[in-house]
């Protein structure tokens, strides 16, 4: 695929971003796009590799050779077709998706992985700019009904499927907007919002009804769901976060990462926020090393922070990865984000141990040391070190520790559903039922906190399951 000899005249070329001085002062994206030119020279890269570990390692499975192939040749539309074929929402993954393909492309064994990421995303931003991205509207109606609750990517990726297979989907959202994380998880810089709108108005096209404002189990019971439908798919999120339960917790300026990010979110779309959180002169603490955490260091940094300090529990990742070992997985090894490059200062095998401060509010934040080792079963365990206790300044700390498993208050417990050992709704992938008859449940509501990438493929299984449930067999792709 690509050019015979691509991968060996031509260097790989990553995107340009604006400089951290210039981009902190906007939530606007801030990568500078390669010409269509520079992009259909890295797809020549693409290696005629006979296995390409690429689509093994992306979980929606992209026919990632063959597009590469259509952009070195300039067949830009057909590259979009395929794009298609296997992602809805490639304007989605290719911003922000880790690029797990890039980790098991065959070429970075010993080289530079192809810029799959990069191409992606450039193949679909070209084809919303031709307009080649039209409805796809199902020629016959099946008079099924189908909700879909919760309008993330799993859900919405659900929702397009359903409805082009001819059902009738509603998408039920808790929030003013539909986008789940989307829309009020990841911050507007690295994702604008106009990238789901426009998605929606493609998707009313194709015959999904949006309903805003709805929480069901508090303001739309689950007995009225279950009867007015003839088929509800949960795709609700994984939305319970993890606590730290330590001297201090109760004290003012200790968050959730999830009840500080969304509202930025609100402001930008030009809402009023209640019971405002900023970083604006504070000295913020960021507890967490995630993907989280770095969205919480660029909205801080943006809101002007006097100070980003951020923790991780685990110890510091090798530089580089060893690729004999690890390949094709997607390796631990270290990684800045385009937030910590914005300047945050990183600290990890840390702990915190309280958060002190005076009148009600937080002050600082007491922290130790950690000393990582293996046990006698090979499980690496973490002990304090002696004497390593220190303070840091904190008017505000932000909990960005993940989520442990779906809410299971309101709707889950009104439905009695099964669930997993780890708190999930239990479903396996072959059809993705729960305990209850004609309900199924998909992304991180079935799986656990994860990838949108992951979100959307679980989402486009689910329907195809549904569909199938339904109809007795389906034409959708799995």
């Amino acid at each position: 695929m690509g050019k015979i000899t691509g991968f060996m005249e031509v260097a790989r070329q990553d995107l340009t971003s604006l400089p951290p001085e210039e981009r902190v002062k906007t939530y606007s994206e801030f990568t500078i796009p390669l010409s269509l030119e520079s992009v259909s020279t890295q797809g020549s890269r693409c290696m005629d590799c006979g296995i390409p570990f690429c689509q093994t390692g992306c979980p929606v499975n992209n026919i990632i050779p063959d597009w590469n192939d259509l952009v070195y040749k300039g067949q830009w539309q057909s590259a979009l077709e395929t794009l298609h074929s296997t992602n809805n929402f490639p304007e989605f993954t290719g911003r922000i998706c880790p690029a797990p393909c890039e980790a098991a492309c065959v070429l970075n064994i010993n080289s530079d992985a192809v810029t799959i990421k990069n191409i992606e995303h450039t193949i679909i931003d070209h084809g919303w700019e031709q307009g080649w991205v039209k409805p796809q509207i199902a020629a016959q109606k099946t008079g099924k009904k189908v909700a879909v609750v919760g309008s993330g990517p799993s859900g919405l990726a659900a929702a397009q499927q359903l409805a082009r297979a001819g059902h009738e989907v509603t998408v039920f959202e808790k929030n003013d907007r539909i986008g789940g994380l989307l829309r009020y998880g990841i911050p507007d810089f690295k994702m604008e919002k106009h990238l789901i709108d426009r998605r929606m108005e493609q998707m009313r096209a194709e015959g999904v009804s949006f309903k805003t404002n709805v929480h069901v189990g508090v303001n739309l019971s689950t007995d009225e769901l279950l009867k007015d439908f003839d088929a509800v798919l949960l795709t609700g999120g994984s939305e319970h976060p993890r606590d730290l339960p330590v001297p201090g917790r109760d004290l003012e300026g200790v968050h959730f990462a999830m009840s500080f990010l969304p509202q930025q979110n609100k402001r930008n779309a030009g809402d009023s926020v209640n019971n405002n959180i900023l970083a604006t002169g504070k000295h913020v603490v960021v507890i967490g090393g995630g993907d989280t955490g770095s969205d919480c260091v660029g909205t801080s940094i943006r809101q002007g922070a006097a100070s980003v300090t951020q923790f991780e529990l685990m110890p510091r990742p090798p530089e580089k990865e060893n690729k004999p070992l690890v390949w094709p997985n997607y390796p631990m090894k270290m990684r800045t984000s385009s937030s910590q490059e914005e300047g945050c200062q990183r600290d990890w095998s840390v702990a915190t141990k309280a958060f002190l401060g005076s009148n009600g509010k937080v002050e600082k934040l007491l922290a130790v040391r950690l000393d990582w080792q293996k046990n006698d079963q090979g499980q690496m365990v973490m002990k304090e070190v002696p004497g390593s206790e220190f303070e840091v300044k904190a008017d505000l700390v932000l909990l960005a520790m993940g989520y442990l498993h779906p809410v299971h208050e309101g709707m889950l417990k009104d439905l009695n559903i099964g669930l997993d050992n780890r708190g999930n709704i239990a479903a396996n992938t072959d059809n993705y039922k729960t305990s209850l008859d004609k309900v199924f449940a998909a992304g991180d509501m079935r799986r656990g906190q994860s990838l949108v990438v992951w979100a959307i493929r679980e989402g486009r299984q689910a329907a195809r399951a549904i569909d199938e449930y339904l109809m007795g067999s389906s034409t959708l792709p799995r």
